[in-house]
């Protein structure tokens, strides 16, 4: 069963930037970043096809970077705004079909609050 263990959250003012990890317990190759604040349905941040392509929600295009060295997933946020402020997920697409709808296993969370 596939672990994954995400940290580097926490509390930073806006315009800030903060770096998320994910530990995952095998060499996933299809891995995504997930968010929910509170009061909003969880949307999909960041995520990596096969390939190592990304592809990224239009709201944090050209502040966060999605990577991913061996069975660490990162996800580096700069420029943080206070719509930022949820609980970020890391996530597996097991199957790699490829789409947001696609990820099936999930992390604990990781808390990452911008103040303005």
């Amino acid at each position: 069963q596939i672990q994954l263990v995400e940290s580097g959250g926490g509390s930073v003012q806006a315009g800030g930037s903060l770096k998320l990890s994910c530990a995952a317990s095998g060499n996933i190759y299809c891995m995504g970043w997930f968010r929910q604040a509170p009061g909003k349905e969880r949307e999909g941040v960041a995520r990596l096809n096969r390939n190592g392509i990304p592809t990224y929600a239009d709201s944090v295009k050209g502040r966060f970077t999605i990577s991913k060295d061996k069975n660490i997933l990162y996800l580096q946020m700069k420029s943080l705004k206070s719509e930022d402020t949820a609980m970020y997920y890391c996530a597996a697409d097991t199957w790699c079909r490829g789409a947001w709808s696609a990820f099936n296993t999930w992390g604990q969370g990781t808390q990452v609050t911008v103040s303005s």
